[in-house]
Formats: C-alpha cells, structure tokens, sequence
C-alpha cells in the first residue's frame, strides 16, 4: 500500500537528471516492451548528459520508479522544455534512437514525439529531421 503522506527525498525529485532519465523511460516503455538495448541507450545518455561524478545507475533506479508512479509526462519535460536549444534536440536525437532500437516504431511512439515536440517548443520540422536523420544511420 502506497503511503500517500511519505515524504519523498527533495534531492531525488529535483534532480534534472532524474527527470530527463524518466522521460527518455518513459518513451522507451510507452510501446510496454522496456528492452535491455533501449536501457542500454538511456543509460549512455545519462553518463553523456551528466557531470564524472553522477551515479548514473542510482541515477536511472531512481528514474524508472518515478517514471513507472506517474501518470503525466509534464513534470518530466519542464526540465528539457527550459534548455537551450541545442540541447532540446540532443534529448530528441536521444529518443529517436530509443523509438527506432528496435526498428520499428509503433502509433504509441509516433505520438509521443508529436506530443513532446509541442511540449518542448520545438519547430516540428527539426524533430522531423531528426527522425530522418536517425532513420539514415541506421541503415
């Protein structure tokens, strides 16, 4: 049974890292097949996206059970949505990479790049080019 009073660690919450990691889980689970290949790649872009001395396995525990407790992706992309520019698009490289790892995305994962391209404020065209983009060096 869930404790609805239970204080949650701030430090947990307000991690960027945590929040960026939960939304990368959650575009990887949105198709419910969490493969051992997308945990692969969310966890190479914590350890990219992160400072040497982050603990990116704590750093991902912590990422999947708050990314698994929520029912919302917007507390996850307040985070990405107030960087800059450059650095919304490497987030969408990253899910790119996610949503193609097995080849073949599915109505789930196309929605929710369409939905996170609004919510980032970014230019439909550029995830549209980074979906290609990702699409190309796969091949």
């Amino acid at each position: 049974m869930y404790n609805f009073f239970k204080k949650k660690d701030k430090s947990e919450i307000e991690n960027p890292l945590v929040k960026i990691a939960a939304l990368l889980v959650h575009v990887a689970r949105i198709d419910e097949n969490y493969t051992k290949k997308e945990k692969e790649i969310v966890r190479k872009a914590m350890i990219e996206l992160s400072s040497k001395n982050e603990k990116i396995e704590e750093i991902l525990s912590k990422a999947e059970e708050i990314e698994k407790n929520s029912n919302q992706i917007l507390d996850f992309t307040k985070e990405v949505k107030n960087m800059k520019e450059d650095s919304k698009i490497k987030i969408v490289e990253i899910l790119w990479n996610i949503i193609y790892s097995d080849g073949n995305p599915d109505m789930y994962e196309n929605s929710i790049m369409r939905r996170l391209t609004g919510l980032l404020y970014l230019d439909p065209k550029i995830v549209g080019d980074i979906k290609e983009k990702t699409i190309n060096n796969l091949k």
